[in-house]
């Protein structure tokens, strides 16, 4: 397995994007990230010289859509002759960046070698609608793009990401039990079960906020007629140990827990945008 680092236009702290070499003999080439010149003449010369090593690229694949996935991907597919593969919701989101196959959920691609290579397509929605994970089952190893990193965290952006199937595809990818997890940003993760658990205790500690924030702002069942809590209000109180320079990041996230909360029916929206909670049911008086 090889793998290039190349610097790319990121959230902090990340600063670059991992780009992965899959298979011994025919190769798929994960995330064509840069769209920094010089950082392009270095990830081009890495992958032609994978043939020096008997190793014959086949394909390009990409993760999902972020600038920070896909800004090299119309020239390196260009210069290297080689098609682009993502899921259909990634192609539909990549303009006149053309997709020529189209991969799907359960879906298992074979690549030739001294020891074959059966990557099985996973699709992992939650950080992007068309975000894909790649897991060899012999190997026991996932490419797992921004599912989670090494370094940094993981932003949930509502505009097109979902709390509820991040934390659903996160719960996925710790039932693989995989020994090593090969993320988009930082060195590759020795022991993915803790992580993957990780993520999902924080992710829970941090809707336990949110729900304390919302009852601390407005205890009482009036808050609808007042019109709820803002965001900016809620953002002090749930996100009290991170830097105030991460907010404008945290408040996303803390937008996205808020849908997640509304579909499950814990919490209401006021049509002014503001949050509170409902009353709790009445309970019956014991007979």
């Amino acid at each position: 397995m090889e793998a290039v680092a190349a610097r790319v236009p990121t959230l902090p702290p990340a600063t670059h994007t991992n780009s992965y070499a899959l298979g011994q003999r025919e190769v798929l080439l994960v995330e064509p990230a840069t769209p920094y010149v010089d950082e392009q003449r270095a990830w081009l010369a890495w992958a032609r010289g994978l043939s020096s090593r008997g190793r014959r690229p086949i394909a390009l694949m990409l993760t999902h859509h972020h600038p920070d996935h896909i800004a090299g991907a119309a020239l390196f597919a260009r210069e290297l002759a080689l098609p682009l593969w993502a899921h259909p919701l990634t192609a539909a989101r990549l303009g006149d960046t053309a997709v020529e196959r189209l991969l799907h959920d359960g879906e298992v691609l074979t690549l030739a070698g001294p020891n074959p290579q059966r990557w099985h397509c996973l699709h992992t929605p939650g950080h992007a609608p068309g975000h894909m994970c790649w897991h060899e089952p012999s190997l026991n190893i996932a490419v797992v793009g921004d599912m989670v990193a090494s370094v940094g965290t993981i932003v949930i952006d509502p505009s097109d990401g979902d709390m509820a199937a991040y934390l659903q595809q996160l719960r996925r990818l710790l039932a693989l039990r995989l020994t090593i997890a090969l993320p988009a940003h930082g060195a590759p993760i020795a022991d993915p079960n803790a992580k993957f658990q990780q993520y999902i205790s924080h992710r829970l500690a941090r809707e336990t906020k949110v729900m304390a924030a919302l009852r601390q702002l407005h205890p009482r069942a009036a808050a609808a007629g007042e019109g709820g809590s803002s965001l900016d209000a809620l953002l002090p109180l749930a996100y009290q140990t991170t830097p105030a320079w991460l907010w404008p990041l945290a408040k996303r996230s803390l937008e996205a827990h808020l849908l997640k909360l509304l579909a499950e029916g814990r919490v209401r929206r006021h049509d002014s945008g503001g949050w509170w909670l409902p009353p709790a049911p009445a309970t019956r008086p014991q007979r």
